[in-house]
């Protein structure tokens, strides 16, 4: 583990409240969130030696001069979003979701230029979400007149209305993001000639669709004034229940590994930048520290098995982190964050920033690598007012196609449609795709025929559709003008030499093959019989020799999940291991990680012995790091009211390891030539000297 410079912004918190030793966890920025004593908020953080961003929300917050009228003399509340029966979609009292006028963006814009003035860096615009139950507000029905040049259409009277409101929503949510990046680049660069960056904190396509919530997802690409995302995935949303086998239940680790894999995609190939989320406890209060930490790992492990992305947002709201109580188990009173979780959890916290560092990546697992298209108009038919369309909670169709994948150990990776013809070549590194349009649509027909020429060059396509899906009949290119396709199945079918409506089967198209399940997406989820038929299909062509479990090297760090519901293949390693999941740094003599187990380790015969000496794990920020001949040294920073606890290695045995002048006792391991040291922190930097 190498020291690195706070403008590198490898980790970073959002955090409302002003800066306090006890939640400093020492990442590299700051997103101060909200316009509330921003000048004061921001000068303390600064001091601290965080970089400075700012955060806020752009379809709520605390906007009420806005709505009230204070801010133009007009009230706004005509702007919130409203449900079927007149309802207020709120986020809190007086806290609306809103329709994104041009007035609002107006209203957001200004208060954006005075966070400007007060320095920041960078602005992340949180959560453009529209609910898709809404679309009744007065706001909205000008929208429509305005967008469509008919009159507004109750949402959920047909699937045609329904599509074509959730269309529209993303529009709104889009346009507003492009004009506020784009007036606040321009008043940074002309007032005070700097660059100024905008990043949109988001939750998942997958989350969004399965909440029933639209948002941009994928059309920000479009936009050249974003400079990048925090891919918003925590126990939160990847603990909502799905079906695999005709069961309903939490699965918080798989359903994670799929949001972070579908979040990857907003920036493979663009150069924009990407920060994983994972919060170390989550919005519900009613958990406890035990369920928190075991899905906390779970979140954890499932975005380190996406190594195309390095950076991460290590904790939303330190201060609730750190001052939080809640029960320790199911029995007693509320207490703060157990002594143990804290310090592993700065430990994982600090080790993450290493991992943009290591580019020596391989599966020690037999992994297949399949992928699982998913499109934006996903999020434009879940709630389906007619007979036969997926509009369950759990997002069934999607799940039903990759969850089998993933309990056996291939690793489904979710791929974003609509980037095929946004990048020439983009679905290249893909050997095998699965594909329904059960559940979305492709937004033209272009992305058929860079499908069908894929497939030709010597892809392997598996469709499943059966054609019921109500949403196939809403006004779309397949059937406008001269096109009389029954949906986009048929053109995609055509465009391979296939005919429309090819039988179940497999075809030779060119040097690939297409694959033809003829049954709904969603049975893949709810029954068994389904799951286990189509699983063989796939396995007949990726091969069957993966096992249901994940294990990936990213340099001296290895990721492990060994699958539950699945055939109990446990997670077997070899070797001699440290147990980054445990406070103390535990030394293992092989790992087996039994099902349903997540584990992280560092690998003792990966370390880099270069120097001297090597700081393997530390729960606190190292910093001025200097290798001796017979010393290492470093200046350690931590948050308050806890205990740091460290791993190094030296090339001989230590002779005295010292934190702030007092010497530690410490435990030497001689067959890893590592040593466990710890010491109490009260929030101030501290002077840690090995000698050896």
């Amino acid at each position: 583990m190498k020291p690195y410079d706070r403008t590198e912004e490898r980790t970073g918190v959002q955090e409302a409240r002003d800066f306090e030793a006890i939640f400093d966890v020492q990442s590299d920025f700051v997103m101060v969130y909200g316009f509330h004593d921003l000048k004061k908020r921001v000068k303390k953080w600064k001091k601290a030696g965080y970089v400075i961003h700012l955060m806020t929300g752009v379809s709520w917050g605390e906007y009420q001069d806005y709505l009230f009228g204070r801010y133009d003399g007009v009230d706004h509340h005509d702007e919130g979003q409203r449900n079927r029966d007149g309802s207020e979609r709120g986020h809190g009292k007086d806290v609306p979701y809103m329709v994104p006028s041009n007035s609002f963006a107006h209203y957001l814009a200004e208060n954006l230029k005075y966070a400007v003035d007060c320095g920041v860096e960078a602005i992340h615009l949180e959560e453009p979400e529209f609910w898709v139950h809404t679309g009744y507000s007065d706001a909205f029905k000008r929208e429509w007149k305005i967008y469509y040049k008919e009159d507004w259409q109750d949402p959920q009277s047909s699937p045609e209305a329904q599509y074509r409101a959730s269309k529209l929503k993303q529009y709104l949510y889009t346009r507003t993001l492009d004009r506020l990046c784009s007036e606040l680049k321009e008043y940074a660069m002309v007032k005070y000639g700097r660059l100024l960056r905008f990043y949109v904190p988001t939750h998942s396509l997958i989350n969004y669709s399965q909440w029933k919530i639209v948002s941009p997802e994928s059309a920000l690409i479009d936009l050249p004034t974003v400079d990048g995302y925090i891919a918003q995935i925590w126990t939160g949303t990847a603990r909502s229940e799905n079906f695999y086998r005709g069961v309903r239940k939490e699965r918080t680790f798989e359903t994670a590994f799929l949001e972070y894999g579908v979040m990857q995609e907003l920036v493979r190939g663009t150069g924009r930048r990407m920060w994983f989320l994972a919060d170390p406890i989550e919005d519900n209060p009613r958990h406890t520290w035990v369920d928190y930490r075991e899905n906390y790992y779970r979140t954890v492990i499932a975005s380190l098995f996406h190594p195309d992305v390095s950076d991460y947002e290590v904790s939303p709201w330190p201060a609730r982190v750190m001052r939080g109580r809640h029960l320790l188990n199911d029995g007693g009173e509320p207490v703060q964050i157990p002594a143990e979780y804290k310090t592993n959890l700065l430990q994982v916290m600090h080790l993450l920033r290493d991992m943009k560092s290591q580019t020596d990546v391989e599966w020690l697992s037999d992994t297949p690598e399949v992928g699982v298209l998913m499109a934006d108009y996903a999020m434009f038919q879940r709630i389906c007012p007619a007979e036969g369309g997926d509009d369950s909670s759990e997002f069934s169709s999607f799940f039903g196609l990759a969850l089998p994948l993933l309990k056996a150990g291939i690793a489904a990776r979710p791929v974003q449609l609509d980037n095929v013809r946004r990048f020439p070549g983009y679905l290249d590194p893909y050997r095998t795709l699965v594909l329904s349009y059960e559940y979305m649509k492709p937004s033209s027909p272009d992305i058929n025929g860079m499908t069908a020429e894929w497939v030709k060059n010597g892809g392997r396509l598996i469709y499943v559709g059966d054609g019921s899906d109500p949403f196939h009949g809403v006004r779309e290119w397949w059937n406008q003008g001269d096109a009389d396709y029954r949906d986009p199945a048929e053109h995609l079918f055509e465009s391979m030499g296939l005919g429309r409506t090819p039988d179940d089967g497999v075809y030779e198209v060119g040097a690939g093959s297409v694959t033809v399940i003829r049954r709904a997406a969603k049975s893949l989820a709810l029954e068994s019989d389904a799951a286990d038929s189509y699983l063989t299909q796939v396995k007949a062509i990726v091969g069957d020799g993966s096992r249901s479990n994940l294990i990936l090297r990213r340099g001296p760090y290895v990721i492990a999940a060994a699958m539950d519901e699945a055939d109990g293949t446990p997670v077997e390693l070899e070797g001699t291991y440290i147990d980054l999941f445990d406070h103390e740094l535990r030394v293992l003599d092989g790992v087996t990680l039994e099902s349903g187990g997540v584990g992280l380790y560092y690998d003792v015969t990966k370390m880099d012995r270069s120097e001297s000496s090597e700081l393997i794990a530390l729960s606190g920020r190292a910093e001025k790091m200097k290798f001796g001949q017979r010393s290492l040294t470093f200046i350690s920073r931590s948050p308050s009211e806890m205990n740091v606890s460290g791993r190094v290695w030296t090339k001989r045995p230590p002779k005295s390891i010292t934190a702030g002048g007092t010497e530690l006792s410490f435990d030497y391991e001689p067959d890893t030539e590592t040593s466990f040291f710890s010491y109490p922190s009260d929030g101030t930097p501290v002077s840690v000297k090995i000698t050896f």
